[in-house]
């Protein structure tokens, strides 16, 4: 089955909206779209209208937030719900990012709240999941992965707009990464996952942790690919734009 391929950028705690114009006038000046593929921007909650606007007319792209909290409104500080994310011009949101998990402590449950969030606020969902590198060693990506999804996904609609990135985070800003077989490896686990929980093949899985113009092209040859979410190596316009000519 051919699916789209889908690079994201995630910048992370990066670009202010001032810098987040300028990067997307040299981005959208550079940038060939093309059939068959489609992007993503992932910028800091301040960041999201300026991108937002930048994209006005470029259907290929969308952008997103980074992180929500699974409450409307209220007495959240710092916390950016799915309605504020929406207003400011996001059409899709992370859920269960690795930093979110092992940073700031999410839980399988509040991810779970948080997705249950950003299905009901009409957003599209970009499921994250992987495996420590104790998990790794000790022979439980698969099993590590298949809990995430199931905590997240488990009677959820398959009719939801769904993406799934698999980020071990092991290879997360470490210049580490999965080999192509490896990641390809953990995509089929994903993939049976999700058909165990009634979701068809039509949802693309996306490969994040340490990608870059080195190797995303031998990633993406691997055919259970379907993309890339990309964080240090999206920051620089040029750099990100030779990454999605990969596409």
């Amino acid at each position: 089955m051919s699916r789209s391929i889908l690079f994201a950028a995630n910048w992370k705690m990066h670009l202010s909206p001032g810098e987040a114009r300028t990067y997307m006038d040299r981005f959208l000046e550079v940038d060939a779209p093309r059939a068959g593929r489609s992007l993503a921007f992932f910028p800091p909650a301040v960041s999201i209208e300026a991108v937002a606007r930048a994209l006005v007319g470029h259907d290929h792209a969308v952008v997103g937030a980074q992180d929500v909290h699974w409450e409307p409104k209220g007495a959240f500080t710092g916390a950016t719900s799915v309605s504020l994310a929406r207003s400011a011009g996001a059409a899709a949101a992370l859920v269960g990012h690795s930093e979110r998990r092992h940073v700031f402590g999410d839980t399988d449950e509040e991810t779970r709240r948080k997705l249950d969030a950003v299905v009901d606020g009409g957003l599209q969902v970009m499921l994250c999941v992987g495996e420590t590198l104790d998990d790794r060693e000790a022979g439980r990506t698969d099993a590590t992965t298949a809990r995430q999804l199931t905590s997240a996904l488990d009677g959820v609609d398959p009719g939801i707009d769904l993406v799934i990135a698999y980020e071990p985070v092991w290879a997360i800003g470490t210049g580490r990464n999965a080999t192509p077989d490896d990641a390809a490896r953990a995509h089929r686990g994903i993939r049976n996952v999700l058909q165990d929980l009634g979701f068809a093949g039509e949802t693309r899985v996306l490969y994040g942790g340490s990608v870059n113009t080195g190797n995303v092209a031998a990633l993406l040859a691997q055919r259970e690919l379907d993309g890339v979410l990309v964080g240090g190596a999206s920051l620089d316009p040029d750099g990100w734009a030779a990454i999605c000519a990969e596409g």
